[in-house]
């Protein structure tokens, strides 16, 4: 049966019919173009109204059903009544007698033209389209390619079809194809990826797999792929360069001196911009000072040292315009400055950047960027490196303005620290002050050793937390208290309760702690007080080291008197280590622990020094010692630390002499004696007349004025040292006596026979003391008889014979 339109469609002719191929009716003649008088029956009768080009698929196709016993469907053009040819639609199936040979076709049949000029429209915009399509069967047969496919894949479509999209010659060296695109079918979603052909060009794939099939859009994206990647490579360029300034500026930020800020640059432009050579200057008067120089070799510095600014050359021009100069080749310099005396041209170097250095709108030096090789460099590397000296000069400005506090500064911290250690007898030192790695700021930390009466020493240590000016004046303040307190000869305990008083009494909340040890040569002890210190190392002879501990007093300002004092008796020959927290203690490292390395380095010292034939200890090399094992160079100190380290000395016994005295009238005269005896068995003839003149007026005013019990000691050493002890508190003042007066010129005798006089408490009394330069008489100034005559006018015909003047210690 035939039937003029397709399943559920209207009957456009408005009829229908059955038939075999010997029974059409009029509705399946008028669709197959026959009339009823010229169709006999046979299958001729179907063929020739077939168009040529469809009639052997056609055919193929129904004989391939008719074999199979399977369902005959084909579309195909037939010639209408008119002439013309239009396009049907059939579906059947054959018949077959007993013996299984066709008899007849049954089936349907309709006008297909709308449905097949809709294709062809689909077909030919497909063909026309500007990105290439494919469609693949089942088996990734090629069934369709419009012609922009066949310009990509090289090949016409005749060529193309039937074949698999990944054996082309265009495609077979692409690489994985063939698994992208079978993994797309196999997940049943679309898959994108892009390839790139033999010729080059970009190609954007987008697989759509169907269940009647799969297709496949070819796109050119050459051009948006560069534009991409253009676009991509500007942000990433720009990603680092804004990276680079971020690091660079980090790294600036912590950089406090110029040097600091060379080092932080080099690293950070020399290897990202492919150059060789760094050399920053600056301006200093009329010529520039270079402040570090990175990649040339060692002469090379000092050459380019001083540079005049009446020369001509590119960094002056740099330094005068404000603006960069970029010379890619050693001819575009000597191009530039052909008359330039200098050219800082050196074996590997043959292209550079002249960069300003430029703050506050001062340009105030220039950045010479080399490199290896003649070389252009790019916009953007301009731009940056333009960056790049902006924040160095930054950077080098306030570096420049530390430059010059800091080394206001560390004037003004060693103007307040002693710049040499007194030479005493008592003990031989040597000191350190190391300044906090970081910070412009003087520190309050000090050191001090104090030659006092009688051979002793004061050994004084102490910290005033914090840093700068008040700090600074803080500290000053209190040295100066110290010494004066220490001139007064009083014991550790009541300087400590004065500096306390002192503290309390300033207006600024201060943190201070201190260390006072008072060492006594002719008995060997050594007294300690400290307020809020720590405590110092004492290292034996044999190298074992002690940290003799008193109380813990409070710091000063917060503590409340009596100090405790601690006394030791000293071993000749025992170091006394003094130092403050900062050398022992630090945010790594507790105080305890500092002291237990502190003491580990004193006695592998020691070792060392001993293992060396016995070599005593040289106290320099033991303070660069210290220093360096506890505070490395490499690391950066938070606080100042200050270091005293002291040998102490015993006075021998034959330089000190000692005699108990009476307090009867005959004692100065005994008194002499003793003097004349010891000095002669001394070899100190000379200094005879001058010492019993002393002598005999210090026992004397004891034996009037206070009570006993009377000791005369002498000591020498580079000085004669007089000491008279009693037991009484009173202090002798000196008073102006007139040229009748018959007394009152003692003490003024007393000043113009010694160097230096003075008194200081004992625990029992006072003693009265004197120093005598060793040249005793032959300093005019000693001669006793001179000193007589100003003391006493009435005397004239005094003989050198001390005995026999009128010192009241004869009787009656």
């Amino acid at each position: 049966m035939v039937r003029r339109r397709p399943p559920g469609r209207p009957d456009r002719a408005g009829g229908s019919g059955r038939l075999t191929l010997s029974d059409w009716d009029e509705a399946a003649l008028e669709v197959f173009g026959t009339r009823a008088a010229d169709f006999v029956g046979k299958i001729e009768n179907w063929m020739k109204n077939i168009h040529p080009d469809d009639l052997a698929p056609t055919l193929s196709t129904a004989e391939r059903a008719i074999r199979d016993h399977t369902v005959y469907e084909a579309e195909y053009r037939v010639r209408r009544l008119d002439g013309t040819y239009g396009w049907v639609r059939v579906r059947g199936r054959a018949t077959y007698d007993e013996h299984g040979e066709p008899v007849r076709l049954v089936g349907v049949g309709w006008e297909n033209d709308e449905s097949r000029s809709a294709r062809d429209a689909l077909s030919r915009a497909l063909r026309h389209m500007s990105d290439g399509f494919l469609a693949f069967d089942d088996e990734w047969r090629i069934i369709f390619a419009n012609r922009e496919a066949e310009r990509v894949l090289g090949s016409p479509e005749d060529e193309l079809l039937g074949r698999v999209p990944w054996a082309l010659p265009a495609t077979r060296r692409i690489p994985g194809m063939e698994g992208r695109l079978r993994s797309a079918v196999d997940m049943d979603e679309p898959a994108s990826f892009d390839v790139r052909m033999p010729e080059g060009r970009r190609y954007h794939l987008r697989l759509v797999p169907g269940p009647g099939g799969r297709t496949l859009y070819i796109t050119d994206v050459t051009q948006k792929r560069r534009l991409q990647e253009e676009r991509q490579a500007a942000e990433r360029a720009a990603s680092e360069r804004a990276a680079h300034v971020a690091k660079l500026t980090a790294a600036l930020a912590k950089a406090t001196t110029s040097r600091d800020v060379v080092n932080a640059l080099a690293p950070r432009v020399l290897a990202p911009f492919a150059a060789v050579g760094l050399l920053v200057q600056t301006v200093e008067g009329e010529s520039l000072h270079t402040v570090g120089a990175v990649g040339y070799d060692d002469g090379f510095p000092s050459s380019a040292e001083g540079l005049s600014r009446t020369s001509r050359g590119p960094r002056w021009a740099v330094v005068a315009s404000g603006t960069p100069l970029f010379l890619s080749s050693v001819g575009e310099l000597v191009a530039h400055s052909p008359d330039a005396p200098e050219l800082p041209v050196r074996p590997g170097h043959e292209s550079w950047a002249f960069l300003p250095l430029t703050a506050s709108g001062v340009t105030f030096g220039v950045c010479v960027l080399s490199f290896d090789r003649p070389r252009l460099l790019t916009d953007d590397e301009r731009t940056l490196l333009t960056t790049i000296t902006a924040l160095v000069a930054q950077s080098l400005e306030r570096a420049r303005l530390y430059d010059a506090e800091h080394t206001r500064s560390r004037e003004l911290q060693r103007g307040l620290l002693p710049r040499d250690l007194p030479s005493v007898s008592a003990c031989t030192a040597a000191a350190r002050y190391l300044p906090a790695g970081q910070g412009m700021d003087v520190g309050g930390d000090w050191y001090d050793i104090i030659p006092l009466s009688g051979g002793q020493v004061a050994l004084v240590v102490g910290d005033v937390m914090g840093h700068g000016l008040p700090e600074a004046a803080t500290m000053g303040r209190l040295r100066t208290a110290v010494h004066t307190l220490a001139d007064l000869e009083l014991p550790p305990d009541e300087i400590m309760s004065h500096l306390n008083d002192i503290v309390g009494g300033m207006d600024e909340e201060s943190y201070v702690t201190c260390l006072y040890a008072l060492y006594d040569p002719t008995t060997r002890v050594c007294s300690i007080a400290r307020a809020g210190h720590p405590p110092p190392a004492l290292v034996l002879p044999d190298g074992s080291v002690q940290f003799p501990e008193p109380a813990p007093d409070p710091p000063l300002g917060a503590a409340e008197p009596p100090f405790e004092t601690v006394e030791l008796t000293v071993p000749e020959g025992s170091l006394l280590v003094l130092y403050t927290d900062g050398l022992v203690e630090s945010s790594a490292r507790e105080m305890d622990q500092g002291m237990r390395t502190l003491a580990g380095l004193l006695t592998t010292a020691y070792g060392a020094a001993a293992g060396e034939g016995g070599a005593r200890l040289d106290l320099e090399h033991l303070c660069d010692t210290l220093t360096a094992g506890l505070l490395p160079a490499d690391q950066q100190a938070a606080d100042d630390a200050a270091l005293l380290v002291a040998r102490l000395h015993a006075t021998p016994e034959e330089k000190m002499a000692r005699w108990p005295l009476g307090d009867d009238p005959k004692t100065a005269g005994l008194a002499r004696q003793h003097v004349r005896e010891q000095l002669a068995a001394w070899g100190m003839d000379h200094l005879i007349p001058a010492t019993e003149l002393i002598v005999s007026e210090l026992v004397g005013n004891v034996v009037r004025h206070a009570k006993g019990p009377i000791v005369l000691r002498l000591l020498y050493d580079t000085e004669l040292i007089c000491e008279v002890y009693d037991g009484s508190l009173t202090m002798p003042r000196i008073r102006r006596a007139t040229d009748t007066d018959e007394g009152g010129r003692g003490l003024q005798l007393i000043t113009a026979l010694s160097r230096r006089w003075g008194t200081r408490y004992t625990a029992n009394g006072k003693c009265i003391w004197t120093e005598q330069d060793l040249a005793g008489a032959e300093n005019p100034r000693d001669d006793p008889s001179e000193a007589l005559a100003r003391m006493f006018p009435v005397v004239g015909d005094f003989a050198g014979d001390l005995d026999a003047l009128p010192f009241g210690d004869q009787e009656p």
